[in-house]
């Protein structure tokens, strides 16, 4: 099927209103993008990242008239002209495939891989996770899941009794279980995460309880992972005291490496001595224990 984008670059209080002029336009899809190379590196929790100078990009069948479509969208966007839209024609071939030969087995540690489904596995007797790409955050492509899989294959948690806080794909709650873990559960704030997570467990043949975190019950775990961001990562410091066993580990990530002292100083306040860092690129991995003398409040 041929397919054509309609774009234009605009302010950031425009690119929602844009966004929503388009859908009603019927694009297949909508799409934003960095017009002015301005990462954002940790936006608001359940917020949508755009940018100060956005490129917002509408996709629809090639057969649509596209000068219909401008003229629609400056009746409802009057501050945006007719001449500032682009009209490209996309490339006709199996996007489908494309999509899917963007992701190849990868390696973690020594005995760690995350395969896509629709690959044979590069080394059957390493231990694989059949994880296919979706809309859930982690599937060992962002240098901060990649951090946290290589410390779990290089200290995996046999036997333990394992939270993965933020659990997005549910990739390093399976990566726990794989390596070892005797009792693995995870929990997320986003009900899509959730899913993917349980049907990733389910490809995995992986006993593994996952919860939204309004609904999240746990005893007190001996190993804590949550990759989500630093100012989260923060704020939990009180919910991750209460579900750590004195004794027990924490890994953080989700972080850049020039928040990472910050969090060190404020997981000291609540007793838990982060003394281990690892970084990839700019992003960090914090991993430290909770001070054994330390009294555990029963909740």
């Amino acid at each position: 099927m041929a397919w054509i984008q309609i774009n234009t670059i605009v302010e950031e209080a425009l690119a929602e209103p844009l966004s929503d002029a388009l859908m009603e336009a019927e694009a297949a899809s909508v799409t934003f993008e960095d017009a002015k190379d301005q990462p954002i590196f940790e936006p608001e929790i359940g917020t949508t990242p755009i940018w100060g100078v956005t490129k917002v990009v509408g996709l629809f069948d090639a057969e649509v008239d596209s000068k219909a479509v401008i003229e629609l969208l400056t009746q409802i966007i009057p501050q945006v002209p007719a001449e500032q839209y682009k009209v490209e024609q996309l490339e006709d071939k199996d996007w489908i495939r494309a999509w899917m030969d963007q992701f190849k087995p990868m390696q973690f540690g020594d005995n760690l891989w995350i395969v896509p489904s629709w690959c044979e596995p590069p080394q059957p007797e390493a231990i694989n996770l059949m994880l296919d790409p979706g809309m859930a955050f982690g599937t060992g492509t962002h240098p901060t899941t990649s951090l946290c899989l290589t410390w779990l294959d290089q200290n995996a948690p046999q036997g333990l009794n394992v939270i993965d806080y933020g659990c997005g794909s549910g990739v390093l709650a399976l990566a726990a279980k794989k390596l070892g873990a005797e009792n693995v559960k995870g929990t997320d704030i986003d009900p899509q995460a959730i899913t993917a997570s349980q049907q990733n467990a389910e490809r995995n043949n992986a006993q593994i309880e996952f919860a939204l975190v309004k609904e999240f019950h746990s005893e007190p775990a001996d190993l804590i992972v949550a990759n989500i961001l630093a100012g989260p990562l923060k704020e939990l410091s009180p919910e991750f005291d209460r579900l750590l066993k004195p004794g027990g580990t924490l890994v953080l990530s989700g972080l850049l490496s020039n928040q990472a002292q910050d969090l060190v100083k404020h997981y000291k306040t609540v007793g838990i001595e982060l003394d281990s860092m690892q970084t990839q690129e700019e992003w960090g991995l914090l991993a430290g224990k909770k001070l054994a003398k330390k009294t555990y409040q029963a909740w």
